[in-house]
């Protein structure tokens, strides 16, 4: 596969995802975990998806706190591939760092951002969606990927889809982002046909992501440019960058201004958001077609269970007569709820952390 000229690949990878815990913790967070059972994790099933098209031009922007095992788990960057933030600022300073750093490389260039916790199993149809994406980003437009629904989910942004992109192959004008709706404005967005699921995945060249920032954010440009231009100044400046998501910062503001196109993309991809998600990803156990396991199969003794079991504990987990149910067995935690209330387990992370059990998230 040949890379795409001029391309480089940005991967955000932050966030705790606290609807995964007690399997995904702070200290280390799900971008670092193997939850397929590929013996990859998602961070390096990322790179390794977008290695062939970049000709090993890439980024990863972390906190310093997983600076050592984002380097340990992908020996194959260079030191300065790995940017270090010294404290959260959301995703606009994380992207647009990168995308400062690369400007002063080679101001033409064009950047793709993908988030380091996103699976994507079909790596062909994804590179055939970015190929066309870089294409139009090189023409000076901002370019997301619309993902095509499979249903109606609220756990997701949507893009309203315009008008065909002039000799564009499937880009299309985007007309609105728009926030994650409740479920009966979610069925009429898939119902449509004018909608796509927001991914968080943006091509455009760095130099115009940095100029439309400027635009509405003209102090959160400057400082990131500075510190590209002087990393020293990166523990000076980073505290009073303005912290907010790339949404809001660009995509909208120049959506609404008519800056942004979306390329279609039919490819599967799920955020891996929660442990219901986790079990439509893993391949069904053998003799009990409903239930998923991830992790060591001799660990887990089940008795007309379905649902998902992570047996991560080294300890035997038995499960009996349950429907739906998720049992996540870990050394210092036991997680037990239902498919259907899995995104309520950042509840308790939250509860933990007003009680003063910061130590278990």
């Amino acid at each position: 596969m040949a890379s795409i000229p001029g391309f480089w690949a940005v991967v955000p990878a932050g966030g705790a995802g606290t609807r995964l815990w007690p399997l995904s913790r702070a200290a280390h967070p799900k971008f670092l975990l193997d939850l397929t059972g590929t013996g990859r994790t998602l961070l390096q099933g990322t790179v390794d998806r977008l290695t062939p098209l970049t000709d090993e031009r890439v980024l990863v922007v972390t906190g310093t706190a997983h600076a050592d095992a984002v380097r340990a788990q992908l020996p194959g960057l260079l030191s300065d591939q790995v940017l270090a933030e010294p404290s959260p600022r959301d995703s606009m300073a994380a992207i647009g760092l990168a995308a400062a750093v690369v400007e002063r490389r080679d101001p033409e260039a064009v950047i793709g951002s993908f988030a380091a916790d996103h699976l994507i199993p079909d790596a062909g149809a994804f590179a055939d969606v970015i190929r066309e994406a870089a294409e139009v980003a090189h023409d000076g437009h901002l370019v997301t990927i619309g993902i095509e629904p499979t249903s109606p989910a609220t756990g997701f942004g949507y893009i309203r889809t315009g008008e065909p992109l002039p000799r564009a192959r499937t880009a299309r004008r985007v007309l609105q982002f728009v926030e994650k709706p409740d479920a009966e404005l979610a069925a009429r967005y898939v119902a449509s046909g004018e909608y796509r699921w927001n991914a968080g995945m943006f091509v455009v060249r760095a130099a115009l992501l940095l100029d439309l920032l400027e635009r509405w954010h003209p102090d959160l440009a400057r400082g990131l440019r500075e510190v590209a231009a002087d990393p020293s100044r990166l523990a000076d400046v980073w505290p009073g960058l303005t912290r907010i998501a790339i949404d809001h910062a660009v995509a909208e503001p120049a959506a609404d201004a008519g800056r942004v196109v979306v390329v279609p993309a039919s490819f599967g991809w799920d955020d891996v958001g929660d442990f219901g998600s986790l079990a439509t990803l893993l391949p069904p156990d053998d003799g009990a077609v409903d239930l998923r396991v991830l992790g060591d199969r001799a660990d887990v003794t089940s008795l007309d269970t379905s649902g998902l079991v992570v047996a991560a504990g080294g300890r035997r987990v038995a499960v009996v007569g349950l429907d739906d149910v998720v049992v996540v067995d870990t050394p210092d935690a036991v997680l037990v709820t239902t498919r259907a209330r899995a995104q309520d387990v950042k509840g308790v992370v939250d509860e933990l952390t007003a009680s003063g059990r910061g130590d278990l998230v």
